[in-house]
């Protein structure tokens, strides 16, 4: 059987590029080898904001006296919790699979394997004896990442964040290795239902790629919840016990000292590495960078022509909205629609813990590297009065401006909302917008989006409210 085009993996790069290729009218097949939508869908983005999303209510219950609101017993349950998480994922996986249906995209479960120019093989999901061959003449790999592991004996309590969301009780001692977008959410939720939680993270200072006022409150925020936090810090060793636990001995990679704690639950946040094995990608040719990922150009396509590549199994962020936005203009570029570029630069990275964590453009420090004169203007939420209204004085927004030309080069918010907040300032960098457009932009009051305007006041010296 011959398509237009078929997609390797069906996340939100390789559905979105399915759907777009089908509007486009390209006759167009998806190869899925576990669940449709990725990981992302499944084990990803979505269940861990729900798991989140009910953490956050539990602190907020336990608060409602402040409100005015008495409620006589707030009860969580992990199960429940846990049941909804992956209701929710149900009710998106059928959507999907309708899209799908609805733009009459083949999907075909098992795993693909180029086996020779423009022919895939596919192995049955079901029934592993019997392979298929398809033709085509475009190839879309999108088949993500999977989580890095770590460098010791696999023991029975250490995993992943997949395994992380399948804990079916509340652990008394929980140790996470990692602190970027994951390490920082489980942290979060663990804490909320009532686990002690360690963070071990080897770099300074939690959340390496952030601006470092970011890392600094949120380490601030955590502590005070009664996380502890073991920075510039390496497992050395680990056991497994016959209590179930494991015994962990963490080494300070500056003082070079040792303690040694026991857990019942270790959690590998350290990152993904590429899905490109065992995908005959050496069958016709096609090239990896030393990291494993695959290498392509600014359009997604591949040393070989016709063959693509998105999302986290090519070089770059590994970030749901990134694969679907690379999905769009990858299909589009394929068809001759001539897209603009996606800029990286302009990439939102939102955490969802509590206070939230969203930044876009360079930090502080990468703005001032980069050899930009700059103005950096700060304003926190604890003089916002919807910040008040809400209960949610924490963090802050700061914004950062090119002093010669006013290009907005950077913004990175702490606080409740500013993983809806930072799409304002996507929009406003991609439209190359000044701060005396944002300035003479009315935002209503009260609201937390005036806290932008606020930042923006003080850099240029006009601060109202501070």
């Amino acid at each position: 059987m011959h398509f237009d085009l078929i997609v390797i993996g069906s996340g939100p790069g390789g559905y979105v590029a399915a759907i777009r290729a089908a509007q486009l009218g390209l006759k167009t097949a998806i190869v899925e080898k576990h669940e449709l939508g990725g990981v992302c869908l499944n084990w990803g983005c979505i269940p861990t904001k729900s798991l989140l999303t009910s953490a956050y209510l539990f602190q907020l219950l336990q608060k409602s006296n402040k409100f005015g609101i008495n409620v006589q017993k707030v009860e969580l349950k992990l199960e429940k919790i846990l049941d909804r998480s992956r209701q929710i994922v149900e009710e998106l996986q059928k959507g999907v699979e309708c899209l799908i249906k609805k733009n009459e995209i083949k999907l075909i479960y098992g795993t693909a394997k180029i086996c020779k120019e423009n022919t895939i093989t596919v192995n049955n999901k079901y029934q592993d004896q019997d392979q298929y061959q398809y033709q085509f003449s475009n190839l879309i790999i999108a088949t993500g990442a999977k989580p890095k592991q770590l460098d010791f004996p696999k023991i029975p309590n250490l995993v992943n964040y997949k395994g992380a969301m399948s804990i079916r009780e509340i652990p008394k001692n929980i140790l996470i290795i990692g602190s970027g977008a994951i390490g920082l959410e489980l942290a979060y939720f663990y804490n909320v239902i009532g686990s002690n939680v360690i963070i071990v993270e080897k770099h300074s200072h939690l959340l390496p790629n952030a601006d470092k006022e970011i890392s600094l409150e949120i380490s601030k925020t955590f502590k005070k919840k009664g996380i502890k936090l073991l920075t510039n810090s390496r497992i050395k060793e680990m056991k497994y016990l016959k209590s179930k636990q494991t015994k962990i001995e963490i080494e300070d990679l500056q003082t070079k000292s040792t303690i040694k704690i026991k857990v019942d639950y270790l959690i590998s946040a350290i990152g993904v590495t590429p899905y490109t094995k065992n995908l005959g990608l050496e069958n016709v040719g096609i090239k990896l960078t030393p990291n494993g990922h695959i290498k392509v150009n600014e359009y997604y396509e591949t040393n070989i022509k016709n063959y693509y590549a998105i999302g986290d199994v090519i070089p770059g962020f590994s970030l749901a909205h990134v694969a679907s936005q690379e999905a769009k203009l990858c299909v589009e570029k394929m068809m001759g629609l001539n897209p603009n570029k996606l800029n990286y630069n302009n990439i939102p990275m939102c955490i969802y813990t509590n206070p939230e964590i969203a930044f876009v453009g360079y930090s502080e420090k990468e703005a001032l590297e980069k050899g930009f004169e700059i103005k950096v203007g700060k304003f926190p939420f604890s003089a916002l009065g919807k910040a008040k209204i809400n209960g949610e004085t924490e963090g802050f927004i700061k914004v950062i401006f090119d002093k010669k030309y006013g290009e907005w080069l950077g913004c990175h918010m702490i606080g409740k909302g500013v993983t809806e907040l930072i799409t304002e300032v996507i929009i406003a960098r991609n439209l190359e917008t000044t701060p005396t457009d944002i300035l003479q932009s009315t935002h209503p009051h009260p609201s937390i989006n005036e806290s932008i305007v606020e930042a923006i006041e003080k850099a240029y010296g006009k601060s109202i409210h501070i």
